[in-house]
């Protein structure tokens, strides 16, 4: 169970899995290359009233947390996640352009972590529309590492809930995740022919999150170490072209289908070339989200 990079892979720009530590014993992978496409659709302004449209009229967009892990400490045998510096620097770039107050943490251990998402949901969210944060770091089923070891992804989120963070009760929570979440590989198939805001109104905890994790249940997340992962450059590429005019989920849709259509592995490990990727979008969020507002 381990990261599938190895020297040769920041050299020659070779695609790589964001994994846990078994098969680094075995060999390195060494690959290339993505691709990009765009496509566009209006959307028409809607008014402040409607109750299925999160309100963008307060005074900040929001912050966004970046924890961008690269290098691991020995005992966890986890290799360098090259690459992830390009993957970081596009969501500054991108989520600054958006209008985000950006904030990046490098290389953090587990405790780290936690009291910097802690501290993060501490703070006064009240003249906030929305709440982003972006993990890059290896991982597994339901866990990320930090550069010492695993948590669990519950247990960084869990400040974030409604009953925990009273100023993003009814804002959106947005949490982009770049991390391998087992050790399947996805050979592909030929294909043939969100009421009115009030205080008094009590909301579910769970509710007003969306977690978009870079790839499916159980397998591992792709990521080339010269031009950065399948997943987040594909959605930093999709929001610069339509953050302006569509809705969030249509905007994930598009991201989708890049990292589904346009990626495809090829490596120097025996069974790891040709194989493909799909995001997995988890969404409890109770209304259409516009970045433009």
């Amino acid at each position: 169970m381990a990261d599938i990079s190895s020297d040769s892979d920041a050299l020659s720009g070779g695609d790589t899995v964001d994994a846990l530590k078994w098969f680094s014993k075995k060999s390195d992978a060494d690959s290339k290359n993505p691709a990009e496409e765009t496509d566009s659709l209006p959307v028409s302004k809607q008014a402040d009233s409607d109750p299925y449209r999160y309100k963008m009229d307060y005074p900040s967009i929001g912050s966004c947390l970046i924890i961008n892990n690269k290098n691991f400490h020995r005992s966890t045998g986890m290799g360098s996640r090259n690459g992830t510096d390009v993957d970081a620097a596009a969501v500054v770039k991108t989520f600054s352009g958006l209008g985000y107050k950006v904030r990046v943490a490098n290389d953090q251990t587990v405790r780290q972590m936690k009291e910097l998402m802690l501290s993060v949901s501490q703070e006064d969210h009240r003249k906030s529309a929305s709440f982003v944060c972006v993990l890059l770091s290896h991982g597994d089923e339901g866990v990320i590492f930090g550069t010492d070891g695993m948590e669990h992804f519950e247990t960084l989120t869990q400040p974030f809930k409604g009953d925990h963070c009273k100023s993003l009760v009814g804002k959106p929570k947005l949490f982009f995740i770049q991390a391998c979440r087992g050790t399947a590989l996805d050979g592909g198939t030929i294909e043939t022919d969100s009421d009115k805001e009030s205080v008094s109104e009590k909301i579910p905890v769970e509710a007003d999150f969306l977690y978009a994790y870079s790839t499916a249940p159980g397998y591992y997340s792709w990521r080339n170490t010269s031009n950065g992962s399948w997943f987040i450059q594909s959605l930093c590429e999709t929001l610069k072209d339509h953050s302006k005019k569509l809705e969030l989920m249509q905007i994930m849709t598009r991201v989708n289908h890049k990292v589904a259509r346009c990626f495809e592995s090829s490596s120097s490990t025996p069974g790891f070339s040709g194989k493909k990727q799909i995001p997995c979008i988890v969404s409890m969020l109770t209304k259409d989200f516009y970045f433009a507002g």
